[in-house]
């Protein structure tokens, strides 16, 4: 098959914090947020030095692409043990699931998009706190030295695959393998959650789902939800389902407020984070001003 220009082999990296919704209800928001943050940093830290590119990340999740499935299988590695190494202020260590798969991307712009990038996400989704998985095809794309430390370990079904794909454990803690592949079953991603979030303003109300996957917020006529304020940029933020997570980016110049259910407000400016649980949103205008147009949202 001729491959296009656009068309690229590539190893495709997910890699997701473990129970960060409970984190948010144990320690608070913006506590949370920040622990949260060191660790995604510690994660992309990782990826220079194996040849990696950031191509976005989603809440608590990162995606990235290598050119190699060494590479990927290499970073995954180091993603992990500096993980295990980090020890945060708070004592609340945080753990890291990641699932990679190797094959044809297409490259457009920033982003990669392609049945590559789908195979990678449900991988990632069915892998435990502690963990790396991946495919066939990235085992038989690694070097001997490499594939030796993958172990198939089930064959699984996924959603738009006409056959099951073997999925393989990546040893990547040598001296310690038997929690490698147990890993840590409390932070398993729950095989069916619901996907929806539920936005009001005023008498509207708008769903975002598998259906309608993103929304845009802000004062220009053109936006799915228009909101009348001063405040307000013309195309102020974007809210997206994406890979299972509804992440609110700000692309404003006041910014944008996040009051979550335990009354904790982030403020974010060309920022993003991802919405859980039930809150409000105030374009612009701190809640501590009592903005008159607030939007409230509910995930469930």
């Amino acid at each position: 098959m001729t491959i296009s220009p656009q068309q690229q082999k590539r190893a495709i990296l997910f890699a997701d914090i473990s129970g960060s919704t409970a984190l948010y209800d144990k320690l608070g928001d913006v506590k949370a947020l920040e622990l949260i943050t060191l660790h995604m940093e510690v994660m992309i830290a990782e990826l220079a030095p194996h040849q990696g590119v950031l191509i976005k990340t989603i809440g608590d999740e990162i995606l990235c692409t290598f050119p190699t499935a060494a590479a990927a299988f290499e970073a995954a590695c180091a993603m992990q043990t500096a993980i295990a190494r980090t020890r945060p202020a708070e004592g609340q260590p945080l753990y890291i699931r990641i699932g990679f798969h190797y094959g044809d991307v297409i490259c457009e712009g920033n982003d990669v998009f392609g049945d590559a990038v789908n195979v990678a996400a449900r991988v990632t989704a069915i892998t435990r706190a502690r963990q790396i998985m991946t495919t066939q095809a990235a085992v038989d794309a690694l070097p001997p030295e490499l594939s030796r430390r993958t172990r198939k370990i089930t064959r699984a079904e996924f959603r738009g695959k006409e056959e099951a794909l073997d999925v393989f454990l990546v040893n990547w803690e040598l001296d310690d393998t038997l929690s490698t592949r147990i890993g840590l079953p409390q932070f398993r991603k729950p095989t069916e959650a619901r996907h929806e979030l539920m936005l009001r303003h005023r008498q509207r109300i708008l769903t975002i789902d598998e259906q309608r996957k993103s929304i845009v917020l802000g004062r220009e006529d053109s936006c799915d939800l228009v909101i009348q304020s001063t405040f307000a940029s013309r195309q102020h933020a974007r809210i997206e389902l994406n890979f299972g997570k509804f992440v609110i980016s700000d692309h404003s110049a006041n910014g944008t407020y996040i009051r979550f259910s335990d009354s904790q407000v982030i403020h974010l400016a060309r920022q993003e984070v991802m919405l859980h649980g039930a809150g409000a949103i105030s374009l612009g205008q701190p809640f501590s001003e009592d903005p008159a147009e607030v939007i409230e949202y509910l995930v469930q």
